[in-house]
């Protein structure tokens, strides 16, 4: 279990929002107030599947004004290990889950005015919050004058698996809405959209990793500044691999971390507690010194110098190179 403030919540509702996506309302047994989070939070969900548990990070989507209930939305990932399975198959209206207080990597840059959303699939959801934070009558109602621009640019694959098109077309940021429909041929034109941007803008983006590369891609094309360009991927990074030892060097002990587990996985499942966050390679609270072997590393935290000095590596995502990886841990 992650050492943070664990949290014990009802399940109140669940919605079949499209084919591979549901939302999930989330309240205390005693209708309480939530912990405060701001828009692009994220809980991780805690889940007892018989004798395993499963840890996933999710963003929250309900507004951060509103902290009775917290929803969040699971896609279910055909090569699921575990979480988005247990999300869709296992829990009802009336489950009790196990999450952690609200962590924010993901927030808007302080002192911009001009933010620009660029959303793939399930990657919609941090902006959800951040939109709902950021009503253009509830912002000018605190500082006339101070009131943020927001713009939201959506892809996804076809109008059924288009989750929540229509509560963003009907909502007070309508305006400023865009979707593209992959079926329908629509596409977003990433050069086109940077060029006709402010010089300071900054842009967000949120989806699978092939629309993350093309958005940076894009912006160096252009020579926008790294310091205005902000990302969360939402999709699993590829964890799998050739099975190997790790081991603990304070402890002694050795693990087997088979082809298709990540080496957090496997010291969980050895009941060993270990401080993580996002478990997808991006905040590096799981960092560890490296001892003895080489990883492989998968991460979207360390620069390309750091992985080539092979001092560390992220638990959550990273694997070994060498048979055996010896750990500070």
């Amino acid at each position: 279990m992650n050492a943070r403030e664990s949290i014990t919540v009802d399940v109140v509702a669940v919605e079949q929002l499209t084919p591979l996506i549901k939302r999930f309302t989330l309240a205390l047994p005693d209708g309480a107030p939530l912990p405060p989070f701001s828009g692009g939070a994220h809980v991780l969900v805690s889940m007892q599947d018989g004798g395993q548990w499963h840890h996933n990070a999710y963003s929250l989507l309900s507004s951060p004004r509103e902290t009775r209930q917290y929803q969040i939305a699971v896609r279910r990932e055909e090569a699921s290990r575990g979480g988005s399975a247990f999300m869709h198959d296992k829990v009802a209206a009336g489950t009790q889950l196990a999450i952690g207080s609200p962590a924010n990597l993901f927030e808007l840059a302080r002192n911009a005015r001009r933010h620009v959303f660029i959303a793939g699939g399930i990657g919609i959801t941090p902006f959800l919050a951040q939109l709902a934070e950021h009503r253009p009558d509830a912002d000018a109602d605190a500082d006339a004058g101070a009131a943020l621009e927001l713009e939201l640019h959506y892809a996804y694959r076809s109008p059924e698996h288009g989750a929540f098109v229509e509560e963003l077309k009907s909502g007070p940021h309508a305006a400023n809405v865009h979707c593209y429909v992959d079926s329908e041929g629509q596409r977003l034109d990433l050069l086109k959209l940077f060029k006709s941007l402010p010089a300071d803008a900054h842009v967000y983006v949120c989806g699978p990793a092939g629309l993350n590369d093309a958005v940076h891609a894009n912006a160096a094309l252009l020579g926008w500044p790294k310091s205005q360009l902000h990302a969360e991927q939402f999709a699993a990074t590829e964890t799998g691999g050739k099975a190997f030892t790790v081991v603990l060097a304070k402890s002694g002990l050795e693990l087997e971390v088979a082809e298709d587990e990540t080496i957090l996985k496997a010291i969980e499942r050895a009941g060993v507690t270990v401080e993580s966050l996002c478990r997808e390679g991006v905040c590096g609270t799981c960092e560890v010194p490296i001892l003895e072997g080489e990883a492989d590393h998968r991460d979207q935290y360390l620069d390309d110098e750091e992985k080539a000095a092979q001092k560390t590596i992220l638990l959550c995502v990273s694997r070994s190179r060498t048979p055996r990886l010896v750990i500070d841990l």
